[in-house]
């Protein structure tokens, strides 16, 4: 008797449910299901590893290998026969917070102690830290310098402190993606600057103050303390919360009146 699939966690459901060609709709066409989807986006846009990605999705890594291999398969076809990319159905459920960093909703401090356990011991680390005078800074936005950590086998094998160069919070989330970092330390930070990390594949530890060096300490030994809800915190800064501006959204232009979470 076959085994029951699993069904597979994924934060949202696709924004673009269609590609195709220019001018050519309505050729043959290709269907990704959404937990495909899930897989390439995790893993390709994300950049987690196909462990991460299982872990992410309550699956086996096996299953993320062959969804992950289909779903690049589809997606080639399409690309070099121009057929157009449909996405939708697949058996999966909206997570609902409950994994690790998983949407940013909730955060498990046991599970979040295993992950940062498991992932020092497998992976490299690039960790930036908002940074002054030694300390976290405590407005991302606002902030004038990181401290870069280099991180292999758990320790701490290099660091720097670089100048944003006057960078404002809309733009320092690609900025640190060009910096190849992929964990950020920090104090308050807005909705949408955490949009931002989000889609440039960047961990967020928020809500943090005081030594930097002590905060990457723990990190790496998983008792970080820190705030899953962390948000922008300073009012009277010109931001527009109350009028259903977030801070830190670049498209209101609230980084000219002093936001910047």
């Amino acid at each position: 008797m076959a085994r029951p699939v699993r069904c597979r966690r994924i934060c949202f459901e696709p924004r673009y449910d269609s590609f195709a060609p220019c001018g050519e709709a309505g050729r043959e066409q290709v269907l990704l299901t959404v937990d495909e989807f899930e897989a390439v986006r995790l893993i390709d846009h994300e950049r987690k590893t196909h462990e991460q990605c299982a872990r992410q999705m309550g699956i086996s890594r096996t299953t993320v290998t062959e969804m992950y291999e289909r779903a690049r398969t589809k997606i080639a076809d399409c690309i070099v026969n121009g057929k157009t990319l449909y996405i939708s159905g697949g058996n999966y459920a909206l997570c609902d917070g409950s994994a690790w960093r998983c949407c940013g909703k909730k955060c498990d401090r046991a599970e979040y102690a295993a992950e940062t356990a498991k992932r020092k011991e497998d992976e490299s680390m690039k960790v930036a830290v908002t940074y002054e005078n030694g300390n976290v800074f405590p407005h991302f936005g606002h902030t004038e310098q990181f401290k870069i950590y280099e991180i292999e086998d758990g320790r701490v094998t290099g660091t720097q402190v670089t100048d944003t160069k006057g960078s404002g919070h809309g733009a320092l989330a690609g900025w640190l993606f060009d910096l190849k970092v992929d964990t950020l330390i920090c104090g308050g930070i807005g909705a949408g600057a955490q949009a931002a990390l989000a889609q440039a594949g960047i961990r967020l530890y928020g809500g943090v103050s005081g030594s930097a060096d002590d905060a990457v300490e723990a990190l790496l030994s998983g008792t970080l303390s820190f705030d899953p809800n962390v948000h922008c915190n300073h009012h009277g800064e010109g931001h527009h919360h109350e009028s259903g501006h977030p801070c830190g959204k670049d498209r209101h232009g609230c980084a000219g009146n002093g936001c910047g979470c």
